[in-house]
């Protein structure tokens, strides 16, 4: 869904329209409130909606090397030498 350009709107007007600035924010607008002409507040529409994480959904995709929880030198892994 592309973003359209928004719409400016003083603190009194969006307390009188706020049920029509709801439905402009729908159509994916945003609102910028403003109170003496500074922008105080914004409308805007939720971010797009996230894929649910799933248990194992790697599984068999990521394969660690032989090794990959030894003990590690201090020493060693502050030089470089790993």
């Amino acid at each position: 869904m592309a973003m359209m350009t928004g719409m400016d709107i003083s603190t009194g007007n969006a307390r009188n329209r706020f049920t029509e600035l709801i439905r402009i924010v729908e159509g994916g607008e945003q609102v910028v409130i403003t109170r003496h002409g500074r922008p105080v507040a914004q409308i805007a529409p939720p971010p797009m909606e996230r894929r649910k994480a799933r248990l194992g959904g790697m599984k068999d995709r990521i394969r660690l090397k032989p090794g990959w929880n030894a003990p590690i030198d201090p020493d060693h892994f502050l030089e470089g030498d790993l």
